[in-house]
């Protein structure tokens, strides 16, 4: 009997422990359950914030110092004073991670630009570009008519890239675009501001901050983004409303932009 009453404890006890396994682990799902549909909800959150903040973006004209607008003209005497702050066509080849290699082609972007605008040769920012868009593979960039407006914020890019799964390459390919452009302007504010007038200075300081913002938001769910967010973070000090301010501004980050370009690229 006492073998029988030992059995019937035993039995007792394993069942005990079995609903107590069972109950723990139905705990445990329902907690990763709600933990899952808190994230979504984080997301979808970011997402409506995100959306909001591309299509400000998208409204904003390009900055002045983009050679197409014709807005800087230079002359033969400026023209053979080449600039030596340009990328070397060399770092794409040790861009390795899809997010480096979208960061050097919108860098590359502004840089042939800025070439072409003193007279040198871009054949080998061109065959750069042209392997980097083989490199990536992102079917967005077909909405463009053309490809050298890659680095520009359009509503059409974004739109394409948030359905092919790339939504968070625009914001750093957005981010690098302006830090490469306010970089080259620090190298020279004299003759770049001058295509400036107090609206396009508001501008850039508005393209910092809904920048900021989506990145700072991309981090909460997208721990790879947040070396740029920290990258870019120093360009805050940049909020003027007129050309002096942006100049006065520009020259006492210039250290800060040169940073934030060496961390995106280097």
């Amino acid at each position: 009997m006492k073998q029988v009453k030992f059995f019937a404890v035993a039995l007792a006890t394993v069942i005990v422990a079995s609903c107590g396994g069972n109950k723990q682990a139905q705990n445990a799902e329902t907690a990763d359950s709600l933990k899952s549909f808190e994230q979504q909800q984080i997301e979808a959150s970011i997402k409506l914030n995100i959306d909001s903040l591309a299509a400000q973006m998208a409204q904003l004209k390009q900055l002045p110092i983009r050679q197409k607008d014709g807005m800087i003209v230079l002359t033969e005497e400026e023209r053979q004073v080449k600039p030596n702050y340009l990328l070397a066509p060399s770092l794409a080849e040790q861009a390795t991670t899809l997010a480096e290699q979208y960061r050097v082609l919108s860098a590359f972007q502004v840089d042939k630009e800025i070439a072409e605008l003193y007279g040198m040769p871009t054949a080998d920012f061109e065959n750069q570009i042209a392997k980097l868009l083989v490199d990536i593979n992102d079917p967005s960039f077909d909405v463009l008519e053309d490809k050298s407006d890659i680095y520009e914020a359009s509503s059409d890019l974004y739109k394409a890239m948030e359905e092919n799964g790339r939504i968070n390459f625009f914001w750093q390919i957005a981010a690098t675009a302006l830090v490469e452009q306010l970089y080259i302007i620090s190298e020279n504010t004299d003759k770049f501001l001058a295509a400036f007038d107090d609206n396009a200075a508001s501008n850039v300081s508005l393209r910092v901050i809904l920048i900021q913002d989506a990145l700072n938001r991309l981090t909460e769910y997208d721990p790879e983004i947040i070396p740029v967010a920290e990258a870019f973070d120093p360009l805050t000090v940049i909020n003027a409303v007129t050309v002096a301010e942006l100049k006065d501004q520009l020259n006492d980050a210039k250290d800060e932009i040169a940073a934030a370009r060496n961390n995106l690229l280097d």
